[in-house]
């Protein structure tokens, strides 16, 4: 799978996940058939910011605002996501289970 592809299809997804709810970036590669490249994801949504992508709904693993230093302002991922109702503590979701949407469930190829 090319780059560009890629990235489109991480950008797709991303585009989905609902308001008020996280997903991870392994989930999104997993969805794509590409369960290794959870980094490649986090490559693609660093050049998001001018293409309207909710990036701030995705985490790592373990909910993690890993991506947050790509955010202008030091709190800015935290603050969008708590805009839409997500506890965050210490840099990190509250009750992971309870926003986690998992595109895999969630939508079909």
């Amino acid at each position: 799978m090319s780059g560009d592809g890629f990235f489109s299809k991480v950008y797709e997804i991303t585009k989905l996940i609902p308001y008020g709810r996280i997903t991870t970036y392994g989930a999104i590669a997993k969805y794509l058939g590409a369960p290794g490249s959870a980094r490649m994801v986090g490559w693609a949504l660093n050049g998001s910011d001018k293409l309207n992508v909710p990036a701030h709904r995705v985490v790592n693993r373990i909910g993690l605002l890993t991506g947050k230093h790509h955010f202008q302002g030091t709190n800015l991922m935290k603050e969008l996501l708590e805009s839409e109702g997500v506890k965050v503590v210490d840099n990190k979701v509250r009750d992971f289970e309870e926003y986690f949407w998992d595109p895999t469930t969630e939508l079909t190829l």
